[in-house]
């Protein structure tokens, strides 16, 4: 029986991927931490502080195959605490007595931060593979629509014409910027820790700087300035990172369910055969999956949100706030996971309805370009004054139903000033996208010229 959304068969791959999921698995979980015992067994064994044989065999048995899973389970129960049972199983698989040298002079939080940040660094290489992907179709998207010309919206409603691509252009520009912020974290991220109980490395005696350094080292993270039991900073900022690239691919799925709406009908998901809408309405063509990247990105907020008190350890180490990123970042990035799928999904098979796109720029009547008429009656009657009579125009015709031509030829003002023939040219809104085409270019050469997307 399960409970939990990542584990149930029926709603697991609504909520996270198999990738994933197998990286915070139990057992890689586990696994992480045995490689940390073995990892240090082996630079301890080779510096003389235990015997080289009972490293060589811990690093041997240092498998999840290897350990009594009862034995665990049951220590679990009895011992009320994470690591302990793990370490004892460890220690019952070696033989020759070679398990009294397993955990020689770690605490448990060296132990489960490093098995953490390992499991981190792992889906780290995921999120940036597949932020790649999705990247590699935004920049298609916007070249490809660098002029089709459609209509801009602000607080929800028609405002001026850009280009399809200046919109994707924007969305691959947020999207680089947080790759940028996965790469410049990953020195200060990447780190293990070697410290004992209180961070001072005490247990590990005169050695304990090397012990350290070769430690982490052979399980490739990096060396930390000092101890990090009490400073979560690493953690919250990782996961915030993931917070932010969940809410861009969020904002860019649910955009896709707005321009998808029958009434507007200029952007749709792939719709693959055999696949279902509805239950009960088999004309539906849902875009389910945009609206699964939305519901997931949405619900990554709260674990977001408990970052912060990540960072309120007490004292040298304080497992009432610690414990919390057992749970948190592992969820977030499941979750994250798969918001990356569903938007590789639906931006790799985009469709996109040119005609539709200029079709809707027309249904105004033309008052879209009220911008444009005002600087070309400016040059003829000034700003304000123009500003005064587009607005009055504007008002008249929208609330008669007359179109934007008519509205302003009804004001002898402008009709004296202002030609059929000039109005004319300036009521195509194909022709007022400003410099949208050339901003798509300069964004495409910044981002191709990163290696990004190579």
């Amino acid at each position: 029986m399960t409970s939990s959304v990542f584990d149930s068969s029926l709603l697991q791959n609504v909520w996270s991927t198999p990738e994933m999921r197998e990286v915070f698995s139990e057992k890689n979980r586990m696994q992480k931490w045995l490689d940390y015992e073995a990892a240090l067994a082996m630079e301890q064994g080779a510096l003389g502080i235990i015997p080289a044989e009972a490293a060589e065999e811990i690093a041997a048995r240092a498998k999840v195959e290897y350990l009594d899973h009862a034995l665990i389970l049951a220590e679990t129960a009895r011992t009320k605490h994470a690591l302990v049972p793990t370490v004892r199983g460890l220690e019952h698989a070696c033989r020759n007595g070679h398990g009294e040298y397993v955990h020689f002079g770690p605490t448990t939080q060296d132990v489960v931060d490093t098995g953490l940040m390992l499991q981190l660094k792992e889906a780290h290489e995921i999120i940036k593979r597949d932020l790649k992907k999705i990247g590699q179709h935004l920049f298609h998207l916007a070249e490809e629509h660098r002029n089709t010309p459609m209509t801009g919206r602000t607080l929800a409603l028609q405002a001026l014409p850009i280009t399809f691509g200046h919109k994707a252009a924007i969305w691959l520009t947020e999207l680089h910027r947080h790759h940028q912020r996965l790469v410049s974290l990953e020195k200060r991220t990447f780190v293990g820790s070697v410290v004992g109980a209180v961070g001072t490395k005490a247990s590990f005696g005169e050695h304990a700087d090397e012990i350290e350094r070769r430690v982490l080292e052979r399980l490739g993270l990096g060396v930390p300035e000092i101890s990090w039991q009490p400073s979560r900073d690493r953690f919250v900022e990782f996961g915030g990172v993931l917070g932010m690239i969940a809410g861009t691919l969020g904002k860019i799925g649910h955009e896709i369910l707005l321009l998808a709406h029958n009434e507007i009908d200029e952007l749709h998901e792939p719709f693959g055969e055999g696949q279902v809408g509805s239950s009960t309405m088999p004309h539906k063509r849902n875009p389910a999956v945009s609206e699964n990247a939305v519901t997931v990105s949405t619900a990554i907020k709260g674990n977001i949100n408990i970052l912060q008190d990540m960072l309120r350890q007490e004292h040298e180490r304080d497992g009432a706030y610690w414990k919390m990123e057992w749970k948190i970042m592992p969820e977030i990035c499941m979750m994250t996971s798969i918001v990356l799928q569903n938007m590789e999904f639906s931006l790799g098979g985009l469709l996109v309805n040119k005609r539709k796109m200029r079709e809707n720029m027309d249904i105004l009547g033309g008052f879209m370009l009220s911008e444009r008429v005002m600087f070309v009656l400016s040059d003829k009657v000034g700003k304000q004054t123009a500003h005064e009579l587009i607005y009055e125009a504007s008002r008249r015709g929208m609330e008669g139903g007359v179109s934007f031509h008519d509205a302003l030829f009804q004001d002898d003002r402008i009709r004296n000033v202002l030609t059929d023939e000039e109005l004319a040219d300036v009521l195509d809104p194909t022709t007022y996208v400003g410099k949208a085409p050339e901003a798509t270019d300069r964004a495409l050469a910044i981002v191709g010229k990163s290696g990004w997307l190579d």
